[in-house]
């Protein structure tokens, strides 16, 4: 059979301990590994693993993502070892620990119709910006104080953390040029409400993410669109004194609105309908 000898081309280029410790990672459920994984699983020195793992590479058993960090090439993916991963995945190994959050996150829980391409990664640490098989992973590096709010999430049998509902909304909020824009915002407001999002917590989130132009955002989208905030009273008490822009994406134009302490620069007309 085809497959048969596909397997036996491929086989010949391993030797026995190479095998052995694509076998063991492969058991495990490893995708992804280190050179530490190769490190500890036959037992040998850091040198060694990284002449493992580069032979291996050269072989294309191994597809290097990142320093360090390398996709195992499955037997499925033929003699041609073309091949890559789910893209939430591989951002778990762009920083550490981080979480996905921002578009990315709203298409994770249904609250775009976009299909963003960039692959948006926050890391309380510092992290570079990359691009692997074709795909961006866009970095944003958040204060320690910011980083909550994730819950630990199955892809392909590998938990990998990703922004809760309420804090995808907070996030969006607090950097709307991560999610396309205030319009996108709005649009996953309307959808989070359908999914009977807890409104109690994204105000909690707010006055602990302590961002004015977010909570005002919020709050200013939440009348809009008929969305009851139960602690709305609160976060207007918290607003800054201080305008900000409604969208930070759009130019610096538009009313002033002295209720919710923004500058109006998109048509709200164009945010939603007003009525439930």
């Amino acid at each position: 059979m085809s497959s048969t000898q596909e397997t036996q081309t491929i086989r010949q280029g391993l030797s026995t301990r190479e095998s052995r410790l694509l076998s063991h990672l492969a058991a495990e459920g490893h995708q992804i590994i280190s050179i530490d994984d190769v490190e500890a699983t036959l037992e040998v020195a850091p040198n060694t693993a990284r002449e493992i793992a580069s032979r291996l590479t050269e072989k294309g058993w191994l597809d290097r993502l990142l320093p360090g960090r390398y996709l195992i090439i499955p037997l499925a993916a033929g003699e041609e070892a073309v091949y890559t991963t789910h893209e939430y995945l591989i951002a778990s190994h762009v920083a550490e620990p981080m979480y996905i959050g921002y578009y990315s996150a709203l298409s994770h829980h249904g609250l775009t119709e976009q299909v963003p391409r960039t692959v948006y990664v926050v890391t309380p640490t510092r992290a570079q910006s990359r691009e692997i098989h074709g795909v961006p992973y866009r970095v944003a590096t958040v204060t320690e104080r910011k980083f909550f709010g994730y819950e630990p999430t199955s892809i392909e049998g590998t938990v990998v953390n990703v922004a809760d509902l309420a804090k995808t909304l907070v996030d969006c909020a607090d950097h709307p040029e991560y999610c396309g824009g205030i319009r996108e915002l709005a649009t996953a407001m309307v959808a989070a409400d359908d999914q009977a999002c807890s409104w109690a917590t994204v105000g909690e989130y707010l006055q602990r993410l302590d961002n004015g132009a977010a909570t005002k955002r919020i709050v200013y989208l939440a009348d809009q669109l008929s969305i009851d905030l139960p602690t709305r009273e609160t976060l207007v008490e918290s607003f800054t004194s201080g305008y900000s822009l409604l969208d930070p994406t759009q130019s610096e134009q538009g009313s002033y609105d002295s209720e919710y302490r923004l500058r109006i620069n998109v048509d709200p007309g164009t945010l939603g309908p007003t009525e439930s």
